[in-house]
């Protein structure tokens, strides 16, 4: 019966690529083309104002076909015949376009219809509910970092009988063996530090016997209710292998902070926990990222522990799962928080690892090789893998107009109109539709910005990844730093810098040669403006690279929480806080009262039915407002203070209320601002010529 009624499927599916294959390939004269792109523009724009899943598909479908059609055209027409320099030049921006066309095919296939899965309830005999245990994994981060991980993990709402809390530190720290004792949980360390992170976990499993393992980045605070909304679903499907909740952070990302766009701009991580982990969700592909998941032991066992072959354990360990049949899961409900890197630098850093990493796999254990996954989980795997080589081609894209503005080398084989023709339908199509897709978790443009901040740094890794897939080691993600004063990272720019004054010295030739009446008009026209286009990303860059300092010792959270004031007389006075944080709050009184700067008192927070008075001092106050700094707290009352800003269910729920509808042109002009602003004060900031990021390939270590 089945098979009865897929054949009108199958022959709708069969009748639609015929259509696309004949609007692929039907040559056109070139007024004829404009004609069709101009239509299929205004058809676009009709669809866009229609919400709903089939809008968006007729949508995608139309960037498809105009995408597929500028390939046939590209292929079929703009490619020289004989072998010369252009001709060499043709090619490398060929492949470039090549690479940037299967990513955006791979990501309508990944994020078009995403699976936005519930909590599953718990079975009501608590007496079923099973025995798990929670690694926070540590090697060299300061114990301020560590601290609120483990008392808030000690905090689990789950059976005290069936909770263990370990602490596995890598570091061998006397510091961190007393903290743990002190805070009730287990401590686990290791003579050596083999593998790295994943040595780490897999000497834990060894030691530890729970059903479930919980892992936590040591920076990643888990909220009370996280193993109450994630092992519903593992209990309810025993061949389902891991849960996955999103990495949010309660810090702003170097981008972020550094450009001014916190709040308003979506963050640069939103983009793969909002869209693209509950895309490939529907195609049992969402993987493991390291931290804020529960993994059954069992399913670890099979394919013997935390995969050590690379240094993205967490990718690899899912991809070993899959090949085992196990399934996973994601769960898009924020349980835990951490925080971002602190500089740029560091940014830079960690994606050279998870760059180097994802190299390493596609070449030790391919994903499109090898058995055990469906087309749509080898695809999945291969986009996650494919988008960390953007490093080569986005560098042929900020460079390609050069090449004709001041060189005069002709690497596009073709009439300057029809290039618009058919180009410019394909950019205007995609954008929109990733504007649709992808609006609500990142902006238009945003990602050539972040891919240009990662070009320089991630194209050697990946490629030497490729030959030498064992090159390199594990390095650690600095977390819990401080920037006391602003500066502008002149190191990790310099890149950004170079690439600038080679496309202002383009824009300069090009000038000159429409002055001196040289070349192409619509050429020089095409390439001055797609050389201004680089300028803009370019200049955000510089910006990301000019340091803000941070003004506190400890993020603030928003929260709105009951509060009280208790004066050294007895006298009291109701409150709410405005913000939290591990070394003070903000407060608003219900009525004005007179207070002086350094005076002591016990602020009171009230939550989950607690009340536990924290010794402070005012900082400053006027009004109805106060700023208070906690002093003195004892552990019992650090606890307290770390389950009032990180424990709530609801802590990190409506953090992307504030982001800007995507309005794509507007978007670039907001960039472009950006970069100006960026640029200036990157020309007023005292220079720092900070370390290179850590990650760039070395001698193979015992971690690695």
């Amino acid at each position: 019966m089945r098979g009865s009624t897929d054949i009108p499927r199958l022959l709708a599916a069969a009748f639609a690529g015929l259509c696309l294959t004949l609007f692929v390939v039907t040559p056109l004269d070139l007024r004829t083309q404009f004609a069709l792109a101009g239509a299929l523009i205004a058809a676009a724009l009709i669809v866009a104002r229609s919400q709903g899943r089939l809008a968006t598909l007729v949508l995608v479908l139309l960037s498809v076909a105009t995408t597929c059609r500028y390939l046939w055209w590209r292929l079929g027409t703009t490619l020289a015949s004989d072998w010369s320099f252009d001709a060499a030049l043709s090619g490398i921006l060929l492949a470039a376009e090549l690479y940037a066309c299967a990513m955006l095919l791979l990501a309508y296939g990944q994020s078009i219809a995403g699976l936005r899965r519930r909590p599953v309830p718990l079975p009501q005999d608590v007496s079923r509910w099973p025995s798990v245990d929670v690694f926070i994994p540590t090697y060299n981060e300061p114990l301020e970092v560590v601290r609120a991980t483990v008392l808030a993990a000690a905090s689990l709402d789950w059976p005290r009988d069936r909770l263990r809390v370990w602490l596995l530190d890598d570091g061998r720290r006397a510091a961190f063996r007393q903290f743990a004792a002190e805070a009730g949980v287990g401590y686990i360390t290791r003579p050596d530090n083999a593998h790295a992170k994943a040595g780490n976990l897999n000497h834990a499993l060894r030691k530890t016997r729970g059903e479930y393992v919980a892992v936590f980045d040591c920076d990643h605070v888990p909220v009370r209710s996280f193993l109450q909304i994630t092992m519903g679903w593992l209990i309810r499907d025993p061949q389902l292998a891991l849960v996955q909740t999103p990495h949010h952070f309660y810090s702003p990302d170097p981008f972020s902070r550094n450009l001014g766009t916190v709040a308003r701009v979506p963050g640069e991580s939103e983009l793969f926990y909002g869209v693209i982990q509950p895309g490939i969700d529907t195609w049992n592909a969402s993987f493991f990222c390291g931290s804020c998941a529960v993994l059954r032991r069992s399913a670890l066992a099979d394919v013997g522990g935390i995969a050590v072959e690379t240094v993205t354990e967490d990718a690899h360990t899912a991809l070993k799962m899959h090949r085992q049949g196990w399934r996973t899961a994601y769960l898009d409900v924020p349980q835990a928080a951490g925080l971002s890197t602190e500089t740029l630098a560091g940014h830079v850093g960690q994606r050279i690892r998870w760059a180097r990493g994802m190299a390493q796999i596609f070449r030790l254990d391919n994903p499109l090789l090898g058995r055990g996954l469906s087309l749509a989980q080898r695809l999945s795997y291969f986009a996650a893998m494919l988008h960390f080589f953007s490093g080569i081609p986005r560098l042929v894209f900020l460079l390609a107009p050069v090449a004709y503005l001041v060189f005069g080398w002709h690497i596009f084989n073709a009439l300057p109109l029809a290039a618009v023709a058919y180009g410019l339908p394909h950019l205007i199509h995609s954008t929109a539709c990733n504007a649709r897709i992808h609006g609500r978790f990142r902006h238009s443009f945003w990602s050539e910005v972040y891919e240009t901040c990662l070009a320089s740094y991630t194209a050697i890794p990946t490629t030497l990844a490729l030959i030498a897939p064992r090159t390199g080691r594990f390095n650690v993600t600095a977390k819990g730093g401080r920037v006391d004063a602003p500066y502008f990272d002149v190191r990790i720019a310099l890149p950004y810098l170079l690439l600038t004054a080679v496309n202002l010295a383009a824009l300069a030739a090009g000038a000159w040669k429409l002055r001196t009446g040289q070349g192409d008009l619509d050429s020089l026209a095409i390439n001055a403006a797609w050389a201004l286009h680089n300028l803009i990303i370019l200049g955000a860059a510089v910006g990301a690279a000019c340091e803000r300092p941070q003004v506190r010792a400890a993020q603030r959270v928003p929260a709105r929480l009951p509060a009280m004031l208790r004066f050294s007389d007895g006298t009291t006075a109701a409150a709410e806080t405005r913000d939290l944080g591990r070394d003070g709050a903000s407060i608003t009184l219900r009525a004005p009262a007179t207070l002086s700067r350094r005076e002591q008192l016990w602020l009171s927070l009230f939550f989950f039915d607690e009340e536990q008075p924290l010794p402070a001092e005012v900082l400053e106050s006027g009004g109805r407002s106060a700023r208070v700094r906690f002093t003195a707290l004892s552990s019992e009352q650090e606890a307290h203070l770390v389950r009032a800003i990180f424990s709530r269910a609801d802590a990190w729920l409506g953090w992307s209320e504030g982001h800007r509808r995507d309005r794509p042109l507007l978007t670039l002009l907001q960039i472009a601002r950006h970069g100006i602003a960026g640029v200036g004060r990157a020309l007023a900031l005292p220079l720092r010529r900070r370390a290179l990021p850590s990650g760039m390939p070395a001698p193979v270590r015992s971690q690695a």
